[in-house]
């Protein structure tokens, strides 16, 4: 009777050193499981990767490319990254950047915190990008966009659409930077303004394409219908081609058919017949 109770005992002991052990090996697994990250934790907390936003006015590279292939980026998708901060290397600061007239040029730069105080939507007129910001413009060139896109529609059944109009200050930030980082300043310079450079922050000037062109910004636009209709009769509403062909040397960018500026009927009206760029004819 004493042999069964001593194994008993020992029975006993055996089974609460077992569990014991085990109890031991699962918080073991539980800590070690505690302390590892879970799959994916960094890659889901990685800033999204995005290409160089459409240029939508100053030529920049993508566009470029699609003057072969244009992939849409609207301008307000940034990067996520520390935008570029410019100041003038050289040129001026525009005091009166409201001026119906105002030339704004890789010399002469609006300041930073100009906002037209006039915007309004493009409501009336076809649209291609969903971005709000650049379904904007200054009243007066909206009012004369109006006019411009009945008149080629009614005279000629052409159909154009604003793709891209006004652009903040820090949009354009945004836009040179990415430009920068994917392609070297020296090329971005050659396509893309800098902050305080680009027209677009007048919200005077508007990008304009077409359906046979896909909704695309391509300098063929120049040799399509619409685009050469657009070319000779735009002065008639007040715009000009700000960017013509061979004038890259004078405007400080490559040749944009697309990018027209609004001067008003008069002021337009002469520099078209003049045949000079706005840089000549101001200056």
């Amino acid at each position: 009777m004493r042999r069964n109770k001593k194994l008993k005992i020992k029975k006993i002991i055996t089974c609460i050193t077992a569990l014991l052990l085990i109890l031991f090996g699962v918080l073991l697994i539980k800590e070690k499981l505690n302390s590892e990250p879970y799959p994916n934790d960094e890659t889901n907390n990685q800033p999204g990767q995005t290409n160089p936003p459409d240029n939508n006015e100053q030529n920049e590279p993508e566009e470029k490319e699609e003057t072969s292939a244009e992939t849409e980026k609207e301008p307000e998708e940034e990067s996520g990254e520390e935008p570029i901060e410019e100041t003038p290397e050289d040129g001026i600061i525009i005091e009166n950047p409201e001026k119906i007239d105002v030339l704004v040029n890789k010399k002469r730069n609006l300041p930073d915190s100009y906002v037209p105080e006039d915007l309004v939507t493009l409501s009336e007129v076809p649209t291609v990008l969903e971005n709000p910001e650049v379904n904007q413009m200054r009243n007066a060139a909206y009012e004369a966009l109006k006019e411009l896109f009945k008149a080629a529609q009614d005279e000629e059944g052409y159909e154009l659409y604003a793709r891209s109009g006004y652009r903040s200050y820090n949009t354009q930030t945004s836009l040179y930077s990415s430009y920068v980082e994917s392609y070297g300043k020296e090329a971005a310079d050659k396509y893309s303004a800098k902050p305080g450079q680009s027209e677009h922050q007048t919200g005077l000037s508007i990008d304009i394409t077409c359906e046979a062109l896909n909704f695309r910004l391509d300098d063929t636009f120049g040799e399509t219908e619409e685009g050469k209709w657009v070319a000779e009769n735009a002065h008639r509403f007040g715009y000009i081609i700000r960017y013509p062909k061979d004038k890259e040397d004078i405007t400080g960018y490559m040749y944009e058919p697309w990018h027209i500026r609004y001067l008003g009927t008069e002021l337009a009206g002469k520099v078209f017949e003049s045949g000079l760029t706005l840089e000549e004819y101001l200056e």
